[in-house]
């Protein structure tokens, strides 16, 4: 077989290629079975069609397409492996020549990963917020706290702000009420941004056993998107209480004794939480700052790919959410158009960051042991909420362990340019990521380079796919 390779454009290339015509027996003998267990033919049974019958009374132009059939997507495969292209798209196939016994040419024109040089990064200097916890970071962990343990009284005053409101609602279009938009005893903190407008307005300064009505646009039901007057009626108004910050509200709330012990407590955990921050932040600052550096041409159909793939994903969220289009974007502050212009920037920012991280993977020489795919594995069945069994099953049921495994090497390569640079916190003091995983991870027997200790961090960073991929594949 030979190949020749002619590139159409930075990110599309065309393969021609020309196979001697002694190379397809085995996909001809695979024909000639095909076609006779689909053929009839008096005399015979089915499959037992002898092959030079097959050709007086079907033509040789059956068994030659049936041939090309299998032959051309293995040899396709073959020339792109001989070829060292990285193809990202399906390819656009054509025989261009059949010379029977002779020869058989065909043509493929496929997107292909471009060819760039990764720039040195070790130069590069990163900025990341102290990890000095303050009274500050404590007490609003502390405040936090309060808010899941406070308790609603009822007031006999107008609400305000922050109160909690139980409350009936109905609607009603050209003076009709909307069955399905009928609610009762709802409890609503007021101020909470309902998606419903007009509501908060309508409540502040309302008491027990008012009601109002005010116009607004349904947000769901079949009525979505249709002006009506919303009834509310008020049936009671509470406050939030929270407890006293105290010894007891230690007890209360952990497992320590004494308030000093929880703010001691609180005050780790929020050193882990920076020193994690900062982690992230190095390895995204550094790796933005690298992909500043280097031009990378992007294949239309991945980048498409990709775009298309995010709306999907928007269409099955407006869905699930019960909402109306509009009401969907009202709620998030944004508009379709807005939406989709990020899904753009957001898209090509995925695909350049895969084809860095790719590249440096294999600069390293970076893999995957088992164990780390195990960890990946439990760790994302932990944030799923589902059995790690079921979620290993599922992947390897979906063909997906490889999409795990091309995630967890640019996690890894992502962690080798953060290795690489120089970092600062914000208060100007160096900033040892090694001593960060010792402390984070646990020491290691053998930490010289850290990179034991760094995959022991995990953080969440960088612009990830909307569809998990390879970029090289």
């Amino acid at each position: 077989m030979k190949t020749a390779v002619e590139e159409l454009s930075p990110t599309r290339v065309k393969l021609t290629v020309e196979v001697p015509f002694e190379e397809l027996g085995e996909s001809m003998q695979a024909a000639y079975k095909k076609v006779a267990q689909q053929v009839r033919v008096p005399g015979f049974r089915p499959g037992k069609v002898p092959a030079r019958i097959i050709e007086q009374r079907f033509g040789r132009a059956v068994v030659l397409e049936e041939t090309l059939n299998d032959a051309v997507p293995k040899l396709y495969g073959q020339a792109v492996d001989e070829s060292d292209i990285f193809p990202v798209s399906q390819p656009e196939i054509e025989v261009t020549k059949i010379e029977d016994g002779e020869q058989v040419e065909f043509t493929a024109e496929v997107d292909v990963r471009p060819k760039f040089e990764v720039p040195d990064y070790s130069d590069i200097e990163v900025t990341v917020p102290s990890a000095e916890v303050t009274d500050a970071d404590i007490d609003e962990q502390l405040d936090g706290l309060r808010q899941r343990f406070a308790t609603l009284t009822g007031v006999e005053r107008p609400a305000a702000a922050g109160d909690y409101v139980v409350m009936d609602l109905a609607a009603a279009v050209n003076g009709q009420n909307i069955e399905e938009q009928q609610a009762s005893e709802v409890s609503y903190e007021v101020g909470a941004g309902s998606v419903l407008q007009g509501l908060d307005d309508a409540l502040l300064g309302m008491s027990a056993g008012d009601q109002k009505v005010f116009t607004s646009t349904l947000v769901g039901g079949e009525n979505a998107g249709e002006e009506a007057e919303i009834t509310v009626s008020v049936k009671s108004v509470k406050e939030k209480v929270l407890p006293e910050l105290d010894d007891e509200f230690a007890q209360l709330a952990s497992e320590f004794d004494t308030l000093d012990e929880l703010r001691e407590s609180l005050s780790g955990q929020i050193r882990h939480n920076k020193l994690i921050d900062q982690v992230a932040q190095t390895r995204q600052k550094a790796l933005d700052a690298l992909l500043d550096r280097v031009e990378i041409p992007l294949p239309d159909s991945a980048l498409n790919t990709e775009i298309d793939a995010r709306k999907h994903n928007l269409q099955h969220q407006i869905s699930d959410s019960g909402l109306s289009k509009e009401a969907f974007y009202r709620l998030y502050q944004t508009t379709e158009d807005e939406r989709f212009k990020e899904f753009e920037e957001a898209s090509a920012k995925a695909l350049r960051t895969g084809f860095v991280l790719d590249k440096i993977a294999r600069a390293e020489e970076l893999g995957v042991s088992e164990a780390e795919l195990t960890n990946f594995v439990v760790r994302r069945a932990s944030e799923m909420g589902v059995a790690p069994n079921a979620l290993a099953k599922h992947l390897a049921d979906n063909d997906q362990l490889t999409l795990a495994m091309v995630e967890i090497v640019r996690d890894k390569a992502r962690a080798v340019v953060g290795d690489a640079v120089t970092v600062t916190d914000e208060a100007g003091n160096s900033v040892d990521l090694k001593a960060i995983y010792r402390e984070v991870g646990g020491p290691t027997e053998d930490d010289a380079e850290g990179a034991e200790a760094a995959e022991a961090v995990e953080v969440t960073d960088g612009e990830e796919s909307a569809e998990a991929k390879p970029a090289a594949e």
